[in-house]
């Protein structure tokens, strides 16, 4: 695997990551894909990119019972799941993660 494949693993893993969570939110349709959408891009910004916080601020605030070690155990899955599926996708959120990506390595 490459760096590059890392990166669009990650960028998956959080997009499934922000629908389940979302669900979890009460979110769906639209709203849902936006929140799976934040979290995924937020993996290209350093200052944006602990899911694991962001996932736990919202939960509490909504009054969402999850443990972090519930949380943890998600993400570890869901990784997984990602990982297969980066390299059967094409056109996704992964792609688009990879062309953010050349644009902010080119632009410097």
């Amino acid at each position: 695997m490459t760096a590059l494949d890392d990166l669009k693993t990650m960028v998956r893993r959080n997009k499934l990551l922000g629908l389940w969570a979302a669900e979890k939110l009460g979110l769906a349709g639209r709203d849902a894909e936006a929140y799976g959408d934040v979290l995924a891009v937020g993996t290209l910004d350093s200052e944006h990119n602990d899911v694991l916080s962001k996932i736990r601020k919202d939960f509490d605030a909504a009054g969402v019972a999850e443990t972090d070690e519930q949380i943890l155990s998600v993400m570890n899955e869901l990784m997984l799941q990602a990982g297969n599926q980066v390299h059967a996708s094409c056109g996704d959120i992964s792609d688009a993660a990879e062309v953010a990506l050349k644009r902010n390595l080119t632009s410097r």
